[in-house]
């Protein structure tokens, strides 16, 4: 199991697989998280590939580069996004809204809880997105932590007896 992107160069193809385009929120062109892109061609693509936009190229889905990722890890078939972020600080499970508990189905409940136990030691963690709802799986339980407002950030502790995960306001 990996900690964090392992290579750059992809294990796995998209295939038809084209979920990404609906979980994902992508601010230069206003498209919101949980809405099918006007741009994709849903199992199909990109209709606009060559000139999308940055955050849709710089965009790495974990499944793509994960080896240990077998083939109902993709993401239509799981019906969740993965990605790094934060320089591979967090795991970030983005969730269809038709089926927001899916990554609590087996294998990925197991997998991910143990990336969580994992990852914790080297202060690397799991959200959830679930169309904004954050939940931070952690080895010992989950945290719920609700809607995450712009002027809020997660903070974790995840070393010592008791690992934790809060909302704070940000200062500013």
């Amino acid at each position: 199991m990996a900690l964090a992107p392992q290579s750059r160069v992809p294990v796995h193809a998209c295939g038809g697989c084209t979920l990404c385009c609906k979980v994902m929120g992508v601010e230069e062109i206003g498209k919101p998280g949980g809405v099918w892109c006007p741009q994709c061609s849903v199992g199909v693509g990109c209709k606009i590939y060559e000139s999308r936009p940055a955050a849709c190229r710089t965009f790495d889905c974990a499944w793509l580069y994960e080896a240990a990722l077998g083939p109902q890890w993709r993401p239509d078939k799981a019906r969740f996004v993965m990605a790094y972020e934060l320089g591979g600080k967090r795991l970030v499970v983005r969730t269809d809204a038709q089926r927001p508990e899916a990554w609590k189905r087996q294998p990925y409940y197991g997998w991910l809880k143990a990336f969580a136990k994992a990852a914790a030691p080297r202060g690397q963690y799991v959200l959830v997105d679930q169309s904004g709802r954050a939940i931070v799986v952690l080895p010992d339980r989950d945290v719920d932590l609700g809607v995450v407002a712009p002027d809020e950030s997660i903070v974790t502790t995840l070393w010592g007896p008791k690992m934790d995960a809060v909302k704070v306001k940000d200062r500013r």
